[in-house]
């Protein structure tokens, strides 16, 4: 924390601690004495309890309090030479003193409006002064809010000052900061300002009645952005890269199979929406200028306003995204959103920071931040208010939208205990919410057996991990694309295939197939066309487009809950990109003319999906069904043979990732529901699986 140009910093550590660095430059860093100042001209002795030299510069102090400290009273520590510093509030904030002094219910947190008066409410135990800047209508007033119980500020204005805009200037640690209200849904362009609204005043869409979700293990994922799906011209979008547009349809759509029309045509049960809350990368005015996915969080409550067809007004975005969940469940689609709660745009702008400093990120003691997302900063969900900002962020999006679950960045940089939280009071909501994340094990401050990552996935009932496993065995390595995965071409990775296919429960990876997120291909790293034109760099299309839909049908066959990027189903490019998150909507587009061409890989996935959702043994629901009714066999150590059973329901699934062709004797009588080799009659006792090919068979 400590910045060299300064003559020296302190920094209150606990309620009788306060650490100083003083810099070597001045008098040696040496100092006989220090003493406080509070805003009252009042002094606090100190005591130096101990004096290091750090060898970097700076000579650390350890002082303590000879009176009791007051949270949220400003004080200036002065040395012997009457040098002077504002004694800012670092790890105290981590203390259990301190929660257990501020911990209070949120409930009325924010903006509440009535026409005849609206009151504003914030929690910031450490700020000295908040003031509330309103703009009504270009006429400005400032109001200042009065310290209360517990570390809030509170102030009421006694009029009718609906779509009032308005921020907070929040006096803290020796400066002044402006914000916006983080509890408040409704904001201004790129977040300049809160606007004075209630959700209780909109009229959101009926809610849709979807008929109940019996597993994990039934859903089929496809990851969507609102931007890419509708980005491309010519497609019959009245409104591309919107909330609006993304639902659109109409006789162009329907014709040509674009946007919300396609995705129906899939087959699949949810969509996952990238980001669609408040992300700083994008200017919400000037939208064509920057692209981005969105991974910036700025507000976690607000709706993103480029995604809506007038940013400038506050409750078009809220109206038109719940819009969007009733349309995609009028057509039988849930909603998924993904979330991201590791990180922030900009720590330092970031209003729960300027409320609170510290507060909300992972420091250790020496005021060092927490860094495992690679992005410069890390939340901190352990406090017991940050804690339940997130889960009451949470509840409140399923209770406004009826959205159906959330897949989280970076989970492993998260607590469990929250995440279980989350989890178990959604399914409160909607007992067949779903809740799964990135569950890597992220260099975080968090302790390793507190991290929701897939280490500890036998602590989280409820939560499903994506699998890297499956991922790297089937189609290989996605830090080096020569390196094949079992999919295009390493017949080595077999074995490991199986295990993948069994959803990692044979081999103790994971306890449950509800847990298990098997994928090739999501919005991160090379799409599955790109990687394999590298590893696979001498087939032809026609090859690589076999391959395509070999991969797919792993993926959409194994036991676990399958996952399918956007565009997967028809060979997806970013023209070799790894990384497009903020490189154009040329990279990042849905190709609809790439789609017409590859239209073959369309139709398999369409096919693949039918089956899955039609026969439930690729849908077992318990490791202990997937010990009884799964079996594997191989031919020649390169064919994968897929067996699985459920009650009466029996199939077979034969995967060859070689150019040969192979075939296979049965004593039962089988019918042929999938074969993209089309060498098969409709029912055989002979199976022939052709190069690349992959077949699905029913056991009658």
């Amino acid at each position: 924390m400590m910045r060299m140009e300064q003559v020296y910093e302190a920094y209150f550590d606990d309620y009788n601690c306060v650490k100083v660095y003083m810099s070597k430059n001045f008098f040696n860093g040496s100092s006989r004495i220090f003493h406080l100042k509070d805003s009252c001209d009042r002094i606090i002795r100190t005591d130096i309890e101990s004096k290091q030299d750090l060898q970097n510069g700076y000579i650390k102090y350890i002082l303590s309090l000879k009176e009791p400290l007051i949270i949220g009273e400003e004080y200036v520590l002065y040395d012997e030479h009457c040098q002077r510093t504002y004694c800012q509030y670092s790890h105290i904030v981590k203390t259990s003193q301190f929660n257990d002094d501020f911990f209070i219910e949120e409930k009325d947190l924010g903006c509440s409006y009535s026409p005849k008066k609206t009151v504003f409410k914030v929690w910031a135990p450490t700020a000295h002064r908040i003031r509330l800047c309103l703009d009504i209508k270009g006429k400005k007033d400032v109001v200042e809010l009065k310290r209360q119980k517990k570390g809030v500020f509170s102030c009421t204005v006694n009029k009718d000052i609906l779509d009032a805009h308005y921020t907070y200037m929040v006096r803290s640690n020796g400066k002044w900061s402006e914000t916006v209200d983080p509890y408040n849904p409704f904001c201004g362009p790129n977040t300049k300002y809160s606007v004075v609204e209630s959700m209780d005043r909109l009229t959101l869409p009926d809610k849709v009645k979807m008929p109940l979700l019996s597993s994990n293990t039934k859903a089929i994922i496809y990851e969507a952005s609102i931007r890419d799906m509708t980005s491309e011209s010519g497609i019959g979008i009245k409104h591309p890269k919107k909330f609006k547009g993304f639902t659109e349809e109409n006789y162009t759509t329907k014709t040509m199979s674009t946007g919300l029309s396609y995705i129906c045509s899939l087959g699949v049960t949810h969509v996952q929406l990238l980001p669609v809350f408040d992300f700083g990368s994008v200017d919400e005015v000037y939208t064509d200028i920057f692209y981005n996915w969105g991974y910036d969080p700025v507000h976690h409550r607000a709706l993103e306003g480029s995604y809506s067809t007038d940013c400038k007004d506050a409750r078009v975005r809220v109206l038109e995204f719940a819009q969007l969940v009733h349309d995609l469940h009028e057509k039988g689609l849930r909603v998924n959103l993904d979330l991201v709660f590791n990180h922030v745009y900009a720590k330092d702008s970031y209003p729960l920071e300027v409320l609170v400093p510290n507060y909300y990120f992972l420091m250790n003691t020496e005021g060092e931040f927490s860094n495992g997302s690679y992005c410069g900063n890390d939340i901190d969900t352990q406090p017991p208010m940050s804690r339940q900002y997130f889960l009451q962020t949470c509840l409140q999006i399923v209770k406004w939208f009826d959205v159906d679950g959330f897949r989280f960045d970076l989970m492993g940089i998260l607590d469990y205990t929250l995440i279980n939280e989350i989890a178990k009071q959604c399914r409160a909501i909607k007992s067949d919410f779903m809740i799964y994340g990135e569950g890597w094990n992220m260099p975080s401050f968090v302790s390793e057996d507190l991290r929701a990552s897939m280490l500890n996935q036998h602590k989280m009932p409820l939560v499903g991990h994506f699998s890297d496993r499956f991922r790297e065995v089937c189609r290989g390595s996605n830090g080096d694309l020569e390196i094949a995965g079992y999919s295009n071409g390493n017949t080595d990775l077999l074995y490991d295939m199986e295990q993948a296919l069994a959803a990692s429960c044979l081999e103790n990876k994971f306890d449950s197939p509800q847990k298990v997120i098997n994928y090739v291909e999501c919005h991160d790293n090379h799409t599955l066309w790109d990687k394999n034109s590298v590893c696979c760099q001498n087939e032809s299309r026609g090859i690589l487009m076999q391959r395509q839909t070999l991969a797919t049908a792993l993926v959409l066959l194994a036991q676990g809950v399958p996952f399918i990027h956007a565009g997967q189903e028809f060979g997806r490019t970013k023209h070799n990109l790894g990384n497009s998150y903020n490189r154009s909507d040329h990279y990042n587009r849905i190709d609809y003319n790439l789609r017409n061409k590859h239209m073959p890989i369309v139709v398999d996935t369409r096919m693949l999906i039918d089956i899955r959702k039609s026969h439930p043994c690729f849908s077992l629901e318990t490791k202990e069904e997937i010990e009884q009714n799964v079996s594997f066999g191989e031919i020649d150590h390169k064919v994968l043979i897929y067996e699985t059973q459920k009650d009466q329901d029996h199939c077979i699934c034969f995967f060859n990732p070689t150019n040969e062709k192979f075939s296979y004797d049965s004593f039962q009588k089988l019918t042929i529901l999938f074969d993209n080799g089309n060498i098969n009659p409709a029912t055989t006792y002979r199976v022939e699986i052709a190069p690349y090919g992959v077949v699905v068979c029913s056991v009658e």
